[in-house]
């Protein structure tokens, strides 16, 4: 399916493609000044029988005063419904045959979602799609939710378009390298995954959905985890091949993910932002069939290394699943800060700052396992137990200061399942509060 469609048909069969069948019911259909559908549709589904609220655009913008503005209202609407209802908000985006010529949108009627957006941030989840162009005031409203997927040579996001960057600056740049949805998963950082298609993009977010709540004071769906698990168990095949994972040379690399395919229950990973900032991995997985974030150093890239990007893509996700009431389990194996003047003079004192603020902010369930390298500030920043990690674990193979209390207990690789497990049970009645105040200052 592609952007170029346009009109309401395709805004409505993205919908029809996002939701379970015949669960769609369409709000504020006739919005004075609009024919029905027309610049959004929006209204209430559910996916996998779990109620949504969700907009598609047709592919317009706003012309502040006229009908498009009646759309954007539309959409706060929906964030309005949303917030009293509870339940996650999706949004459809695509602003690609623009009914003005203009490279930047004016000011105005996106205020009121951004807004709207940000006083649902950490309420309800908000998910976007970005399947065509989206350009100037309303390129912020994806940003301002907790995920943006976007879609190969389909999907771009910037504020202000190449024609106007090369009257202004002279830079001449293709609109895919401007802010093609590549270059946002590898760089920007500003998407958390990219679609092969319209049918890859949407099944990648009806997964995502699957690990989140319907709000913050619920808990994310519990699935049955079948014949599992018996913690008096004789270990698995699987789980010995942890055994073998770590090389006998401390130099040499290994996969993080080898650790989640043997730990998360059927080695299933929903990986967040994979293509960007490597060196650390976050993302979703199920664990005695509940729901856990997962944040890693790997050992692949840079060593495992800090730096700039990798400490707020943690950040970011550690401060997600605190929000919506999903514990974090985390892996490391951190040789110590990634050294450079580029990264001193970008600002790694301050951004690695907002790693320790998001697991010492956190209130959820926090596991930690050291299964290398440990050293020095950067792996009190990686959910160390003086920065409130609950339990902390460490692997034989674990090189680290012996600090008395900065581990539970040493276990053996292919215990690692079972003994995360028995944390989470234990766990799970957790209750923490931070003090009363309006909200923290984390260092952006």
């Amino acid at each position: 399916m592609s952007s170029a469609m346009g009109g309401p048909s395709a805004a409505r069969s993205r919908i029809d493609l996002l939701l379970d069948p015949g669960s769609f019911l369409e709000l504020n259909r006739m919005a004075p000044g609009l024919p029905p559908g027309d610049g959004v549709i929006a209204g209430l589904g559910t996916i996998d029988g779990r109620q949504v609220c969700v907009f598609s655009q047709d592919g317009t913008v706003v012309v502040e005063g006229g009908p498009d503005e009646v759309a954007v209202m539309k959409i706060v609407k929906l964030i309005d419904a949303a917030l009293k209802t509870g339940c996650p908000l999706i949004g459809i985006y695509d602003g690609g045959d623009a009914r003005i010529g203009a490279s930047v949108v004016p000011l105005g009627p996106y205020a009121e979602v951004f807004r709207r957006s940000v006083h649902a941030s950490g309420v309800i989840p908000q998910l976007s799609l970005v399947l065509g162009e989206v350009t100037g005031e309303q390129a912020l409203a994806p940003a301002l939710s907790d995920f943006v997927v976007m879609v190969e040579q389909e999907s771009r996001l910037f504020v202000t378009g190449p024609d106007v960057l090369t009257s202004v600056t002279g830079e001449e740049v293709s609109r895919d390298e401007l802010g093609g949805g590549r270059m946002h998963v590898t760089t920007s950082g500003s998407a958390h995954y990219l679609g092969t298609d319209e049918t890859d993009a949407i099944g990648y977010l009806q997964d995502l959905l699957s690990y989140l709540p319907q709000n913050n004071l619920e808990d994310p769906p519990v699935y049955d985890v079948v014949g599992d698990l018996d913690l008096g168990e004789e270990p698995t095949e699987e789980d010995l091949v942890l055994d073998t994972l770590i090389p006998d040379a401390s130099n040499l690399p290994y996969d993080m993910h080898e650790v989640f395919s043997r730990v998360l229950d059927d080695g299933e990973f929903c990986e967040i932002q994979a293509r960007y900032a490597p060196n650390i991995v976050v993302g979703y997985g199920r664990i005695d069939g509940r729901s856990v974030g997962v944040v890693a150093n790997q050992p692949l890239h840079f060593a495992g290394c800090l730096d700039i990007n990798a400490a707020e893509k943690a950040a970011r996700f550690i401060r997600t699943c605190d929000a919506f009431n999903t514990p974090v389990i985390t892996f490391v194996d951190v040789p110590g800060f990634l050294p450079g003047t580029d990264q001193e003079r970008g600002g790694i004192v301050r951004r690695g700052a907002k790693l320790a603020y998001a697991y010492a902010e956190a209130t959820v369930p926090l596991v930690t396992v050291i299964t290398r390298s440990a050293y020095g500030g950067a792996y009190e920043v990686m959910g160390s137990k003086r920065l409130g990690a609950d339990i902390t674990l460490a692997w034989p193979t674990a090189q680290r200061a012996s600090e008395r209390g900065s581990v539970d207990g040493v276990i053996e690789l292919h215990e690692t399942r079972t003994e995360i497990v028995r944390a989470l049970r234990l766990l799970h009645t957790k209750r923490a509060s931070l003090p009363p105040k309006k909200h923290g200052n984390i260092p952006l």
